[in-house]
C-alpha cells in the first residue's frame, strides 16, 4: 500500500498493518454514518483490505442485518458497550472479514437512550470467536466534532488491538520456535 504521505493518518496505519498480515476489515457504523468507511477508502489501495461497511442507523437494521440481540436493544438501547461488540462481530461475520469494528453513540443534538450527547462506544472484533473489545468515550463539541472524534477513536482502538495481537504473536513465536511448533 502506498504511503502517499499518510504516515500520521490512522486509517492508513490500520490498513498498512492489516495488509502486512493479509487480513481484511469490515465496518458497522451508527452515529458516524459512513465516515469510518470514507476515511478508509480515501487511502489508495484500501480495496486490498477493506471488505465493506453497513451503516446501521436504525435499530431494526442493527437487529435484523447485523444480528444484535433484540432483547438487549429493547433493554439498554443502541448506545451500549455490548451493542457495539455485537455490531462489530456481526459485520465481521456477515461481510466475511478477519476484523470488524463498530461505532454507536449519541452525536446530538438531543440525548438518546438515556445517554447524554457525546457518549460513544467503539468496538473491535478480532479474528476468531472471542476477545471483542469495546470502549466508552465521552466527546464534546457539535455533531461534526463528535462524529469525527468517533472515527479517530475506533481507528485508534483497532490500531491498538492490531499492535497488541502482533506483540502476542511475537511472544508465542519466541516461546514456540520460529515455525510455531513447540520446542522440547
Amino acid at each position: 500500500m502506498s504511503d502517499g504521505g499518510t504516515a500520521g493518518n490512522p486509517a492508513a496505519q490500520v490498513l498498512t498493518l492489516l495488509a502486512g498480515r493479509g487480513q481484511t476489515l469490515a465496518v458497522a457504523e451508527s452515529l458516524t454514518g459512513g465516515l469510518v468507511a470514507a476515511a478508509l477508502t480515501d487511502i489508495p489501495g484500501a480495496s486490498r483490505v477493506f471488505r465493506g461497511s453497513v451503516t446501521a442507523y436504525a435499530t431494526d437494521v442493527k437487529r435484523g442485518t447485523l444480528g444484535v440481540d433484540g432483547a438487549l436493544l429493547a433493554e439498554r438501547g443502541a448506545v451500549d458497550a455490548e451493542v457495539a461488540r455485537q455490531l462489530a462481530t456481526g459485520v465481521r461475520e456477515r461481510l466475511g472479514a478477519d476484523w470488524g469494528v463498530a461505532t454507536t453513540g449519541v452525536a446530538g443534538p438531543d440525548p438518546q437512550d438515556g445517554q447524554p450527547v457525546g457518549t460513544v462506544y467503539v468496538a473491535v472484533s478480532p479474528p476468531g470467536s472471542g476477545g471483542v473489545v469495546a470502549q466508552r468515550i465521552q466527546l464534546s463539541g457539535d455533531r461534526a466534532a463528535i462524529r469525527a472524534g468517533s472515527v479517530r477513536a475506533v481507528l485508534a482502538l483497532l490500531r491498538e488491538e492490531l499492535v497488541h495481537t502482533a506483540r502476542a504473536a511475537g511472544r508465542n513465536t519466541e516461546q514456540n520456535g520460529e515455525d510455531g511448533c513447540l520446542q522440547p
